[in-house]
């Protein structure tokens, strides 16, 4: 009889609606994720997340970046605040702050970010207008590890979604995230399974080395 693994600890940052946290939560809620949220930290207080957190028994904390006089102090509160829930994953769901070098080394291998462009392209913001403008056939989402360079580090898994004529941007965005808040649990099963891992900078799942573009979703 296979061994059980032990259930996983994941702290989740948000800045935002927090929909990918409640799609996450709801997995988890159906035993489809071997895994508790210890904490969700959000910088922003009206942040729905920690609504969502608060309505699931999940401790909502709210630290405020405009009390820190620099990034790095700001990053390295809340290194210690996660570090006090000693999680095997940190995930960013909307968490909308570029994080420092020193952050994301203490947290590399461990940390996991979705973006909404198929990687590498439309690394930041406004990533459906730029691919409405670009007139590009299709679009959608990049789950990946995140490391130093902004969106920049290995991807896991991509969902690509067809890009219409006459796109409205806001019709665009929803689709993009209804394909999120199915990949993003589910890269998270297999982190939490030990199947997914970094390893040299690379992505892999099962063993194997991914793609540069990851495991792709048509």
């Amino acid at each position: 009889m296979a061994e059980q693994l032990a259930q996983k600890s994941i702290v989740v940052l948000v800045s935002g609606n927090g929909s990918n946290l409640q799609a996450i939560i709801d997995d988890i809620s159906q035993q489809k994720i071997n895994a508790k949220i210890s904490a969700v930290i959000a910088n922003h207080p009206t942040a729905y997340g920690l609504t969502r957190a608060e309505n699931a028994g999940i401790p909502a904390i709210y630290i405020d970046h405009k009390d820190f006089d620099s990034r790095e102090e700001y990053d390295a509160k809340m290194a210690n605040c996660i570090d006090e829930f000693n999680p095997n994953l940190i995930v960013l769901a909307g968490f909308m702050r570029i994080l420092t070098p020193s952050f994301v080394e203490h947290f590399q291998g461990r940390m996991l970010n979705i973006h909404p462009s198929l990687l590498p392209k439309y690394k930041g913001l406004h990533t459906h207008q730029r691919a409405i403008d670009a007139k590009d056939k299709e679009h959608g989402a990049s789950v990946h590890f995140v490391t130093p360079e902004l969106d920049g580090g290995p991807v896991v898994l991509q969902s690509k979604v067809p890009v219409f004529e006459q796109q409205d941007v806001a019709e665009l965005a929803e689709r993009v995230q209804q394909q999120e808040r199915q990949m993003y649990p589910l890269v998270i099963k297999w982190f939490c399974e030990d199947r997914l891992k970094m390893i040299n900078n690379r992505a892999v799942l099962d063993n194997q080395i991914l793609a540069e573009e990851g495991y792709a979703i048509e």
